[in-house]
């Protein structure tokens, strides 16, 4: 689905616009929201985070809940979008909570109505204004970033690149990988940012480059990790740093032009056939359990404040990074995804 065929007439207010709040008064778990939750038995996550995290995130929601079944639905944030509007299209309502690494999803998703306003006390004293919409539908679940990387077995830290222009050095010709922005959401989000700060010519200039080219953000960290290219243009950071942890030979590398921002909104959708289970997951999730889970385990970005950042990462205020805009994606995602694939010819 095309996301020109979503615009409405109305503009929007970009996600962390700050407004009136009209959003629900904020909710807590209780008793009866689990009792509800374990009578429907399952719950649909549609999610773009890596397995390796999204399925045991999974498993510890319904330990803590026994009788609750996560069903996790991962692919490319690009994909996910496209699925949950062929299967809105065809009336087919099998999603409960959503989490897409590309911010501009929730801004037709909520145009049209088919998000659930839902806040917990967490989400309303723990959560920044601007990571939240002001309606309740939606709130950021975590952030990452889009960091370059390479294998020091293949590159010494004196030849590894410092930023997105030493790339186009022709000594890296053909040792690169790169995630693809029709595919991931991640990826989409980055070139977005990138292509505003360096414009369109320089991806002309990387493609010459010899890159490999594949489809999610999650990808490139493997490729690099296994040895099969050196140099990662992009990717999640979390997998990186998590490969690094497992004693992988992997240096992250924070670009000086700046590195790409990646916040990953989640919602309860207002269809949901578990509306109950769909609410108590993403009050768990937004939680500090849930949250220090998602730190602990994988090391992204927390947003709940009473979760600090995990020992060992560099703090996200002390990364240069760019500026995220899910509005300007939103407008430019079919621009975007054509022009890449003609200078890419992917």
């Amino acid at each position: 689905m095309r996301r020109r065929t979503l615009l409405a007439s109305t503009a929007l207010l970009p996600f962390g616009a700050r407004v009136v709040s009209a959003a629900p008064p904020p909710e807590t778990i209780t008793p009866a929201l689990i009792e509800a939750a374990k009578k429907e038995g399952k719950v649909s996550y549609y999610t773009a985070m890596d397995l390796s995290v999204a399925e045991p995130m999974a498993k510890t929601f319904e330990a803590k809940f026994p009788g609750i079944k996560v069903r996790v639905e991962r692919s490319g944030a690009e994909r996910v979008f496209q699925r949950i509007g062929m299967e809105y299209q065809s009336k087919i309502y099998n999603c409960d909570v959503a989490n897409s690494s590309d911010a501009a999803h929730f801004l037709p998703w909520k145009r049209q109505g088919w998000l659930a306003p839902f806040v917990t006390v967490d989400i309303a004293e723990n959560v920044a204004p601007e990571q939240r919409d002001p309606d309740g539908t939606y709130v950021n679940q975590r952030t990452h970033l889009s960091a370059i990387a390479y294998n020091t077995k293949l590159v010494k830290p004196e030849d590894a690149p410092k930023g997105f222009v030493d790339l186009l050095d022709p000594k890296y010709a053909g040792k690169m990988v790169k995630g693809h922005p029709g595919y991931s959401g991640t990826i989409m989000t980055a070139t977005q940012q990138i292509e505003r700060e360096l414009g369109w010519g320089y991806f002309e200039k990387l493609a010459k480059q010899r890159v490999l080219q594949v489809q999610s953000a999650t990808e490139p960290p493997k490729k690099i990790e296994a040895g099969e290219r050196a140099i990662a243009v992009d990717g999640s950071d979390y997998l990186f740093w998590m490969a690094k942890e497992r004693g992988s030979p992997i240096e992250v590398v924070h670009a000086v032009e700046g590195t790409p921002l990646i916040s990953n909104p989640m919602a309860v959708f207002k269809a949901a056939p578990n509306p109950n289970a769909a609410r108590l997951l993403v009050a768990w999730i937004m939680s500090p359990e849930g949250q220090q889970f998602i730190v602990d385990l994988s090391g992204q970005y927390p947003a709940n404040k009473l979760v600090k950042a995990k020992a060992g990462r560099p703090a996200l205020a002390s990364i240069k990074t760019f500026r995220e805009d899910p509005a300007a994606v939103e407008k430019q995602a079919d621009e975007i995804k054509a022009r890449y694939a003609k200078i890419f010819k992917v």
